[in-house]
């Protein structure tokens, strides 16, 4: 097969969760079936194959350009694999065919081959700096597992420092989508001082889509203590502070530019790439959450935090929050049954973080709710004490799992599509803060039943 035929429909496939292909449109199946697979069996093409387990890995939609063997040529894809309940679909673009040896690499491939060269060791990450790839496969030498390590934020494997101008180089190379060196780090697990260097690579359209990096060990560095284990990602304040702003200005423009190309505003354009738009706004939102979450965590956790102590409706609060989160729910298919207009609860606690806590607890809900699902807002009062309470119809929480949601950059299954895993720890924090507190009651299959708690006030 010779023929490039990029204008095609897109091929469409589902892989299941034991990563078998059940279901193929016809040159996806023939591909595969030239690669010595077929329906109902391990998909054969490993590019894909490996695509497909990094998308269920991760929990989130994964675009990326393959090259795989077919015949005698290689052919190239655009691959997008979203996972889903019954395991990952694919949409296959841009089927090109070409010769099996390609003489020149793209430069950001050039130098991220320089960069491998250069290091001890060498990682790639997407574009929300996850980890995609370590090239190490056995932890005793470095002190980690590297297998345990893929789909993690970059910051769990180290610690960030700055240089000696008090700037962290891989913050400029994250807002202006540039290399970057010299970044100084330390292996969290063992304390061992690296440093980091990293070029960019960018899907095929030209989107920034993560790094290629190396590490350079410092044999000459002394070790220092390795940091604790259960709170691996905690960040200092100016790393925090540096990266909200060096990323929320350049995220906001990437959302906006995202969305207006989405909306076809400039005229039409092929759905694909309107498609790819929205998948890139999606991104860029779960990147702003990130950086906004990482702010409220720097700010709670500081020794000197204070919350206002003022009288708050929290029927009033609720219903707020609930109209926030109407388009999400209606996107979802979920109905939102909020508190009556008549309800009225007071309380003592600041309005704003007491809306910051329903907000999270009311977006988790709909979230883990089924399709026609329906999340309820009740308000209570019980002896001196004033409650929201959200009950969703998800799949519930084990009573092993209930501790552990409330701690930092913790989620009950890291697979799903989510947050930051930061919501439940920060709306937690706040809510003791203001004298009140946040609890769960649930069990699998029950769904689950978050309360909100603060002082009733006379």
């Amino acid at each position: 097969m010779n023929v490039n035929e990029p204008m095609l429909p897109p091929v469409r496939g589902l892989v299941d969760r034991e990563g078998r292909l059940v279901q193929a449109d016809q040159r996806l199946m023939d591909l595969n079936i030239r690669a010595g697979g077929g329906i109902g069996q391990p998909i054969a093409i490993p590019q894909i194959a490996n695509l497909a387990r990094l998308a269920q890995r991760l929990g989130i939609l994964v675009s990326r350009g393959v090259v795989a063997a077919d015949g005698d040529d290689d052919v190239e894809l655009w691959v997008r694999a979203e996972p889903e309940k019954a395991g990952v679909r694919l949409m296959i673009t841009g089927w090109r065919s070409r010769a099996a040896w390609y003489p020149e690499a793209a430069q950001g491939e050039r130098e991220g081959d320089f960069l491998r060269s250069a290091g001890d060791w060498s990682w790639e990450t997407d574009s929300a700096l996850r980890i995609t790839f370590l090239s190490i496969s056995a932890g005793a030498k470095h002190g980690f597992d590297s297998a345990s390590m893929l789909g993690q934020p970059l910051t769990r494997l180290f610690a960030l420092g700055e240089d000696q101008e008090g700037s962290f180089p891989i913050l400029g190379g994250l807002a202006m989508h540039q290399r970057f060196d010299g970044q100084n780090a330390t292996i969290r697990a063992t304390g061992r001082t690296v440093r980091l260097s990293a070029t960019p690579r960018t899907d095929a359209a030209g989107v920034f889509a993560g790094f290629i990096g190396a590490a350079h060990m410092i044999e000459d560095a002394p070790l220092v203590t390795p940091q604790p284990e259960a709170s691996p990602e905690d960040l200092t304040d100016a790393f925090a502070a540096r990266l909200d702003q060096a990323l929320r200005s350049p995220l906001g423009r990437i959302i906006a530019n995202a969305d207006s190309i989405n909306a076809q505003s400039e005229g039409p354009l092929r759905q694909d790439y309107a498609d790819y738009a929205a998948d890139i706004a999606s991104a860029g939102r779960h990147l702003m959450g990130l950086v906004d979450d990482l702010v409220d965590l720097q700010a709670i956790e500081r020794p000197d935090f204070v919350v206002a102590q003022e009288p708050v409706d929290m029927a009033d609060v609720a219903r707020r929050a609930a109209g926030l989160l109407g388009v999400r729910a209606s996107e979802a298919q979920v109905r939102i049954d909020k508190p009556a207009p008549q309800d009225m609860l007071s309380a003592t606690g600041e309005f704003r973080r007491a809306l910051q806590v329903l907000v999270n607890l009311i977006g988790n809900a709909v979230r883990y709710s089924p399709r026609e699902g329906m999340v309820w807002i009740r308000t209570e009062r019980e002896n001196g004490i004033a409650a929201v309470i959200v009950a969703d119809q998800g799949k519930g929480i084990a009573l092993e799992d209930q501790a552990r949601i409330f701690e930092k950059f913790e989620r009950v299954d890291p697979r799903e599509p989510g947050g930051s895993g930061l919501g439940l720890y920060i709306a937690r924090k706040l809510a003791r803060a203001m004298g009140g507190d946040v609890t769960v009651d649930s069990a699998p299959g029950q769904g689950a039943r978050f309360v909100f708690t603060l002082p009733y006030r006379d």
